[in-house]
């Protein structure tokens, strides 16, 4: 594979930044997510961390180096990742279970695979246009399906945050996934939190990526949802993906073809959420995030130890 790849967050007007991202991939398989925690539930960050990080490390397990089935395990991941918070909310005695929105593509054989559960989003883009895209699983995209709201009112109702299904909720979520996408060169795969699709009309986003490489689309439209949101900023956070198809030399991007056979390139801490330890008494922002850094930390130091792959 042959790509390119980039990622940005920032806290915007918020106290913290409770969204979280990562990608990883072997030699022949690729994932990206895109978390947000929810800001009116406790420890909306832990619960994006728990999620983003039980996807993660089931890729790393299971892509040695293809998935056998990307959609089931899209699937089984972000219901594992469900599991795994409520598991985190019985086991530290919390009054209610953290909850986040979750969006997630794994792209392999060519092809393109995603899931969603809540309105964080994907696009996919081809020649500059949007030529799919994520449905929320929000209030007013129901009133939408309904005939009861305008399409055009998605981005700007006043009720276009209230959700119906996330991670963390005492129901099951309900997981929505893809179809078999076949990518094509130059296509791109945009994962994002809502702090930029709600503050930026989707003709920006094409546009970002019309005229720019990932790597400066992706700052571009976050710096440009801050500016807009202003003083109601919240967390912003993107993730893309250009692919370039096959492996040629003369190719831009990252070649995931020098690999060696088992190893895997991320930026998702390996780590079973299980082990996170909090006090029985709620947390403070600051000290999710001291936690936080400690376990990153850790994890860093462990990894010193182990051999190379």
């Amino acid at each position: 594979m042959r790509f390119s790849i980039y990622q940005e967050s920032k806290k915007g007007a918020r106290k913290t930044n409770q969204d979280r991202m990562g990608y990883c991939y072997t030699r022949e398989a690729l994932l990206m997510i895109v978390a947000d925690g929810m800001g009116g539930h406790l420890q909306g960050d832990m619960a994006a961390q728990i999620a983003v990080q039980t996807v993660g490390t089931l890729f790393q397990q299971q892509a040695t180096p293809l998935l056998k089935s990307p959609t089931r395990f899209l699937e089984a991941g972000l219901l594992d990742a469900h599991q795994q918070i409520l598991h985190y909310r019985t086991a530290n005695k919390l009054a209610e279970s953290p909850r986040t929105t979750i969006v997630a593509c794994v792209v392999q054989g060519g092809a393109a695979y995603w899931a969603h559960v809540g309105d964080s989003r994907l696009y996919w883009l081809r020649s500059g246009e949007i030529i799919a895209q994520t449905r929320d699983h929000s209030k007013i995209q129901s009133m939408i399906q309904q005939g009861l709201a305008s399409p055009a009112e998605i981005d700007t109702h006043p009720d276009r945050n209230k959700l119906f299904n996330c991670l963390g909720s005492p129901e099951p979520p309900t997981v929505e996934l893809s179809r078999k996408m076949m990518l094509q060169p130059g296509d791109t795969l945009f994962l994002c939190t809502d702090g930029l699709w709600s503050a930026i009309p989707e003709t920006a986003i094409a546009e970002a990526f019309r005229s720019n490489t990932v790597m400066r689309a992706v700052p571009d439209m976050i710096n440009l949802a801050l500016t807009e949101a202003g003083d109601d900023a919240d967390n912003v956070t993107g993730v893309a993906l250009s692919w370039e198809g096959a492996d040629l030399s003369d190719a831009r991007g990252v070649s995931s073809g020098g690999l060696p056979l088992g190893a895997i390139t991320t930026t998702i801490d390996h780590l079973r959420p299980t082990q996170l330890e909090v006090p029985q008494s709620p947390m403070t922002d600051s000290e999710i995030e001291r936690a936080i850094d400690d376990i990153r930390a850790s994890i860093r130091k462990s990894n010193k130890l182990m051999p190379k792959v």
